[in-house]
């Protein structure tokens, strides 16, 4: 018996999380533990059976976790010696989430359930470790529990997130040199029946592509010499990309360069091609395939049609568990190619603009955060004008972004309630004007100074010339620099919004009215990460807008990131995974999609998640306060 306490010590000693215990602790849980063996082919937890009594750590063999969905079997995972299992269920206490088979002879330590979460409450790292662990999963994977009662019509394990480029690319890759003539490459293609071509220089490194719809648009219809070489009409810089990265990569690199074909790279060596068509075979619906039809239509009316199918893709996109970062990252490209649209379309009907312009994007669209179709948010900045012309060049943007307000609410976005729109005279303005607006927020900062900063400081170029987005972009950086009264102000606008838990830990909701026993998960969890991330980012000058985006840039700039940036993505990804999966069954019931929640409806796991998340927010607003004591009102 000694001999068998004095193994598991040792190996538990070898494992995560309780290689960091003190020897102490770890002696004295080897003494609770029980040791399993199972042979293989022995389903150690059962979907929707019992939940877990113990977490199970495995010695020796393996075992693979998966999903029965209909009469579809989709594996999770596998695990292997020093692995866990049975957490989720222990966590929960309703049932177990998925099934668990030892796919080899297994042998394994059973922790108590009472024994684990005496460990969570008592140390940290034991409980961050799980959660963390289990976050990963949650975001990454979300098996535990569908978001919609639709089943999918695609092989449900074959996903964009979970299957690599190389698992669905062609690597019939067929190479030319740049000198071939035209309708050698033409001839090639037809006989291998391709759709591009690999353009190779003289050293035989790839340094473009060619495809049918370049034969067409840039050959045939250009009346073009056939027996020109390839490389005057090749595509270049060629892009590309990784054969171990997942298909959603590969999306937004299509969407990005506005492609439909991509080099895949295995070990520095070609491996092969990727297209759109390819991605479309794998999920039914591909984003880049919407994109394409934003770009083919010719008027409004034709948008409005193909923006119908974000919904659908949204929810396609939430069965198949993407990150709720993932999908939005989707949603903003998509949302992008619209305004962009329309903007061409704007162009067509008033004429060349006068001067150069920029439309930008704010708020959670600026920081490419939209979910749905959330009210519009944008302003226009064009050059500054000259003397005798303003009031006709103020004439012909205004009309031209009263217009693209009107279409875009005809493509099913609101209206701004608070008329933050470059339809109002306001919010369209020369770059003159933009850095006296930003000067005077900064320098007065207060009422409605700092509510525009929140908005306004988020901008984004959408559309025109980017330059002068990078132009008032340095202005804003340079100006807010040791600003530390306006840092103040926004430090206490990010505190004043405290998480809704109780005194026991309760959550706190509305007690009352339309929303009776929910809690508003956008402005008491989401919004908070967001004031103090962007507070952050103004401190350190960083360009970002994007939340995450100036997370990871923060790392290894600002000391509170540095130390609790891994907690923050996983806190943000966590609830804004949550505000997605309420608003998208809104809108598969027709109804309009808001940001209240009622804590009930959540798993125990999801429960405890939240917890911690607005128990981290708590912390982070407490740092606030003591670093702007000074200033905090």
């Amino acid at each position: 018996m000694v001999k068998i306490i004095e193994d598991t010590i040792e190996f538990l000693k070898s494992v995560p999380p309780f290689e960091f215990l003190d020897t102490e602790v770890v002696n004295s849980i080897a003494v609770k533990t029980s040791m399993e063996y199972y042979p293989k082919g022995t389903h150690i937890l059962i979907q929707d059976g019992s939940p877990s009594e113990f977490l199970y750590i495995i010695k020796k063999g393996g075992i693979k976790v998966y999903r029965k969905v209909d009469t579809e079997e989709v594996t999770i995972d596998f695990r292997s010696e020093g692995d866990s299992f049975g957490f989720v269920s222990l966590i929960s206490g309703d049932k177990s989430r998925a099934n668990v088979v030892a796919i080899d002879d297994t042998i394994c330590y059973l922790i108590p359930k009472d024994v684990i979460l005496n460990l969570m409450n008592r140390y940290p790292e034991v409980r961050d470790f799980y959660l963390k662990s289990f976050m990963n999963i949650y975001i990454d994977k979300k098996y535990a529990e569908e978001t919609s009662k639709k089943t999918l019509t695609a092989t449900v394990d074959k996903i964009l997130f979970t299957t690599t480029v190389e698992e669905i690319a062609s690597k019939n890759v067929i190479s030319v040199p740049e000198h071939t003539p035209l309708r050698e490459a033409a001839r090639i293609m037809c006989e291998n029946g391709i759709s591009s071509l690999v353009i190779m220089n003289s050293e035989g490194i790839p340094v473009g592509i060619i495809t049918d719809k370049d034969l067409r648009r840039k050959v045939v219809a250009a009346a073009r010499d056939v027996n020109e070489p390839v490389k005057n009409i090749m595509s270049f810089p060629i892009i590309s990309v990784d054969a171990k990265d997942y298909c959603f990569e590969a999306i937004v690199r299509m969407l990005k360069y506005n492609i439909h074909h991509l080099l895949v790279i295995k070990n520095g060596q070609i491996g092969g091609i990727i297209t759109n068509h390819d991605i479309m075979m794998l999920q039914g619906l591909s984003p880049v395939t919407i994109v394409r039809d934003i770009e083919m239509q010719q008027s409004i009316e034709g948008i409005i049609s193909t923006s119908k199918q974000i919904t659908n893709l949204v929810g396609n996109l939430l069965q198949q568990g993407a990150k709720a970062s993932n999908i939005t990252r989707i949603i903003t490209e998509i949302n992008d190619r619209i305004v962009r649209k329309i903007a061409q379309f704007a162009e067509r009907e008033f004429g060349p603009p006068p001067l150069p312009y920029c439309w930008i994007a704010l708020g959670s669209e600026g920081r490419k955060e939209q979910t749905f179709k959330t009210d519009q948010d944008n302003a226009l900045i064009y050059s500054d004008p000259p003397a005798g012309q303003e009031e006709s060049i103020r004439k012909y943007f205004l009309e031209f972004a009263s217009y693209i307000k009107d279409s875009l609410l005809k493509c099913g976005f609101p209206p701004c309630p608070g008329d933050i729109m470059a339809s109002n005279p306001r919010w369209c303005q020369p770059l003159k004007v933009w850095k006296k607006y930003f000067s005077q927020w900064i320098y007065t900062p207060k009422g409605e100074s700092i509510s525009l900063s929140n908005i306004f400081f988020d901008f984004r170029a959408i559309y025109g010339d980017f330059s002068l987005e990078e132009s008032l972009r340095d202005y804003l950086l340079n100006t807010v620099k040791d600003q530390k009264i306006f840092l103040g102000y926004l430090a206490n606008l990010a505190v004043k919004n405290k998480p809704p838990l109780g005194f026991f830990k309760t959550f706190v909701v509305e007690k009352s009215g339309e929303h009776k026993d929910k809690l508003n998960i956008k402005i008491k969890g989401i919004a908070p990460i967001v004031e103090i991330i962007r507070l952050f980012s103004l401190e350190k000058g960083i360009r970002e807008t994007s939340t995450l985006e100036r997370i990871e840039t923060l790392k290894n700039k600002h000391g509170v990131v540095k130390d609790y940036g891994e907690e923050i993505i996983y806190a943000f990804e966590f609830l804004m995974l949550l505000r997605m999966k309420h608003q998208y069954e809104q809108v598969v019931q027709g109804m309009m999609p808001d940001n209240f929640i009622n804590p009930e409806t959540l798993s125990n796991l999801e429960k405890k998640l939240l917890k911690d998340t607005f128990h981290l927010i708590s912390k982070l607003q407490d740092i606030l306060i003591e670093r702007y004591k000074l200033m905090i009102i």
